[in-house]
């Protein structure tokens, strides 16, 4: 991805309960996004922050609800 549109996109962090965004990218190494990916967070799908609940984010994605680390959906970009 190019760095003029890596610039347009924010961290999933960025985004406040009740946003929807879809995924652009995801950083980090190989077993990172392949941990992402079985869960369901791939490029093109959307995603929506549920809720904040002791630094992590509750997520819905596809039929189901995740919670990640603030460490791990920062490595998510969504537009």
């Amino acid at each position: 991805m190019d760095t003029e549109k890596e610039n347009a996109l924010m961290p999933l962090t960025f985004a406040k309960p009740g946003h929807t965004g879809v995924i652009q990218c995801i950083r980090g190494k190989d077993e990172a996004r392949r941990h992402l990916e079985s869960l369901g967070f791939v490029v093109g799908a959307a995603v929506s922050v549920v809720a904040e609940r002791g630094g992590n984010l509750i997520l819905q994605i596809r039929d189901g609800r995740v919670a990640l680390d603030r460490a791990t959906a920062s490595r998510i970009l969504i537009a």
